[in-house]
């Protein structure tokens, strides 16, 4: 089954918010936002911007008719400053006109006077000057305090990883336009329908059936349209209500990269434990995560963090806590992911550091603690159907990992210029929203009576291929062909109340909903179909659009049934209501059974280091994943790609930089680097980790949005291994991402650099 979105892509057909024909009478708007991280307000001129022909209105907090709060977790982010400024790029009014043009010519009029205050941008300042946005957390198992005395080797550091831009292609935009009665239409580039809905609501004054918000697809997310999607939307249906015309926005790139949230940089200090054989008995980490000024999802991304911060191992005595501090950055937000990469890199980190101080490969600490049925959680969750040993033991048979260290041995003795680095990275991923409740999808199927058949689900296609998915989910539980479904956008009137489509769960919960609505159908016709053929309904099945009883096809099609259940009276429509079972977790003892399933996998990761120049390339990712029982491998691989190199970027190229006054340096793509065609690895091969699925996962086909993403942390530690093979006196520290430029100050770290005469080449 091909992506039933590939063909519209490629002809320039694909709907995105842009694409939709504008009415009569559209304005357009743009945001004036803050050009200083912390400051108090003293006053802001508008009287020049407004007097630009073609602006039509300025507005500000006082024009809000409900509350100036878009916060979801925490109510703590006015949609515009009232009078504190708590970061740069803090919207403060929006200026709506006859053309995006004439806003920003207005936008460069105002003129706003300001007094500052302090400006915090690290994590661990905010903490000791304890400017949280919730109380810390703690994951404990067993007594870390009682063991160190009993471990061989205890080794301590610390761990910093840096955000990442999401530089989704579609940047973020809304449109909004008043229908009858007073309601309110939004299309928008956002992966929550409903979070859009509900703060929408509470901002124009209004109940939320007041409120339409309709999603197309998403020119990309990766979390950056979860939460952070909803100002924009909010903004423009606040400016529709006020001036009774459509209005719309579309946010330039630099706009977008200075206004929002990042994937949340971390500062962590760790302390691991081992016995004699290299068996970690105790871990500890103290995890600093820079929220920004509000907090957005934080709060849910440090649990994450926390869930998943000792990776695929299993670790007796675990104490992790985590905070997260308030800075004046913009609120830092979802990334694919969800904190869970910067929790594994603290315990890589940590192990990297064993491992080089024991004078051993890290590989040898990481296979001889990898997580097997039975063993516990730091959370509480038992593993089950445990595949760390399993994909490990694939990958090193199927890729041949003793012959490829022999490789990377001879390359290494036999060039002085260019060093190898191979590392293995494995991966355990849970799958489940982390809060329960939101655990939860619907679905509405309709069987009009000419065969043909319309699915609406709270899915968001966003370029993931979930679309496909359902639509493969329908049309093989009716048996019938794809061309009879159609999938409609995401609409809050159809389907309410919806989780937004994130934690790589859009595809099981909407799926397993979907499925729910098609066979509770499936089960009508096949009762009209047996009272027709004189059989019984169990032995009724439908193939190839052909009703079959028990294994032989009758003269019965597809078309021909639905008509007869139509004229029977039979109920062709249905809503599917799903929630996930067995999960659960009490945060009052951060114990529980959270997670529907993990997802397991190892990556083997070879680079090529050029020792003059600092500059890498990535020969080799080899891949053994657990897909489950892929409903599509096209699209999982597609996913597994795309997030591989989504992680290598992060880990290696994709530098945010800030100033000291908290203004965003790396704003554009000429500062701000992601892999390009010539930055991604030369091969990546993918292997399915052969395994039974999971009846929790849709068709058994495990989730694949999130966990690839993790494989890209082998790259810190790949170059790393290859950075000590030219300069054996390199100290290994964790600062990611492992840049060119940090690349080749860590090759000459401690060395004296000569030339020799004659040949220009660098020696030590």
């Amino acid at each position: 089954m091909k992506n039933i979105d590939s063909h519209g892509h490629v002809t320039g057909r694909s709907i995105y918010l842009d694409d939709i024909p504008t009415q009569r009478g559209t304005l357009y708007s743009v945001v004036f936002d803050a050009p200083v991280a912390h400051a108090k307000i003293n006053h802001v001129d508008y009287s020049d911007a407004l007097q630009v022909p073609g602006i039509e209105r300025i507005i500000t907090h006082e024009d809000i008719p409900g509350e100036n709060q878009i916060g979801g977790i925490i109510p703590d982010e006015p949609l515009f400053a009232e009078d504190e400024i708590h970061f740069w790029g803090q919207p403060i009014a929006l200026i709506v006109g006859t053309s995006e043009h004439v806003c920003r010519k207005a936008r460069s009029l105002i003129k706003i006077e300001t007094e500052a205050l302090p400006v915090i941008t690290d994590p661990r300042e905010a903490f000791a000057k304890n400017q949280l946005i919730c109380p810390p957390r703690t994951f404990k198992m067993g007594e870390p305090d009682a063991v160190w005395d009993a471990c061989t080797h205890v080794f301590e550091g610390r761990a910093d990883s840096n955000g990442q831009e999401h530089l989704y292609i579609e940047t973020q935009g809304a449109y909004a336009w008043e229908m009858e009665n007073g309601n309110i239409k939004i299309a928008t580039s956002t992966q929550g329908p409903t979070a859009v809905q509900r703060t929408a609501a509470k901002v124009l004054g209004l109940s939320m059936h007041n409120i339409e918000v309709d999603v197309t697809r998403l020119g990309g997310g990766f979390g950056g349209k979860e939460d952070q999607a909803t100002p924009w939307a909010v903004m423009v249906a606040l400016a529709a209500k006020l001036m009774h015309r459509p209005v719309k926005i579309s946010v330039n790139r630099m706009d977008d990269m200075r206004m929002t949230g990042k994937r949340h940089p971390y500062s962590s200090d760790y302390k691991i434990g081992l016995d004699e054989e290299g068996h970690i008995l105790a871990y500890e980490a103290m995890i600093y995560q820079n929220s920004g000024a509000a907090a957005d999802l934080s709060p849910a991304v440090m649990e994450r963090t926390l869930f998943h911060c000792t990776n695929s191992y299993y670790v007796p005595n675990v104490k992790a806590t985590a905070a997260c501090c308030r800075t004046n950055l913009p609120p830092n937000t979802a990334f694919r992911g969800f904190g869970g990469p910067q929790g594994m890199f603290v315990m890589e980190s940590a192990i990297a550091h064993a491992a080089h101080e024991m004078g051993i490969p890290a590989r040898k600490i990481q296979y001889k603690n990898l997580l097997k049925d039975g063993d516990e959680f730091s959370y509480g969750q038992i593993a089950e159907h445990a595949n760390a040993v399993k994909a490990w033991d694939d990958a090193s048979r199927t890729y041949k990992l003793s012959a490829i260290e022999n490789e990377v041995r001879t390359f290494n003795e036999e060039h002085h210029t260019e060093k190898k680095g191979l590392a293995i990275q494995p991966v355990c991923f849970g799958i489940s929203f982390t809060n329960t409740q939101m655990n939860n999808a619907r679905a509405l199927v309709h069987v009009y009576h000419d065969g043909s058949i319309h699915v609406s689900t709270g899915a968001v296609e966003m370029g993931q291929g979930v679309n496909t998915k359902m639509l493969q989910v329908a049309m093989n539980t009716f048996g019938v062909s794809a061309n009879r479904v159609r999938l409609d956008t995401t609409n809050t009137t159809r389907v309410a109340n919806t989780s937004p489509t994130a934690a790589s769960a859009g595809a099981d919960l909407n799926g397993k909903a979907l499925e729910i609505a098609c066979t509770a159908i499936l089960g009508r016709l096949q009762k009209v179909a047996a009272e027709k053929l004189n059989s019984a309904p169990e032995r009724i099945t439908l193939k190839k659009e052909t009703v079959y009883i028990d294994d032989a096809p009758t003269e019965l099609h597809w078309e021909e049934l639905v008509m007869t259940a139509f004229s029977h009276r039979v109920s062709l429509s249905e809503k599917g209501h799903y929630a996930t079972p067995e999960i659960h977790f009490d945060k009052s003892r951060e114990k529980g059974h959270p997670f529907a399933y993990h997802v397991y996998g190892t990556a083997i990761i070879v680079v090529k280091v050029d020792c003059l120049r600092g500059r890498y390339v990535f020969e080799d990712v080899n891949i053994v994943h657990d897909f489950g029982k892929s409903m599509n491998t096209i699209v999982d691989l597609g996913q597994i790609e795309g997030g591989v190199v989504q992680g290598i970027g992060w880990m290696t190229l994709e530098e945010l930089s800030f100033t000291k006054e908290g203004r965003l340096l790396s704003n554009a793509l000429s500062t701000y680097k992601i892999p390009d065609i010539y930055a991604v690895p030369e091969v990546i091969d993918v292997k399915h980790l052969e395994t039974a699925g999971h009846e929790l996962a849709i068709r058994k086909s495990k989730a694949v949005g999130e966990p690839p993403l993790m494989y890209g942390l082998g790259a810190y530690f790949a170059i790393q291994n290859a950075v000590k093979a030219f300069n054996p006196g390199y100290l290994p520290k964790f600062d990611a991402p492992f840049t060119p430029e940090k690349v080749l100050l860590s090759l000459y770290e401690g060395k004296e650099i000569g030339v020799k005469s004659g040949k220009g080449a660098l020696e030590s």
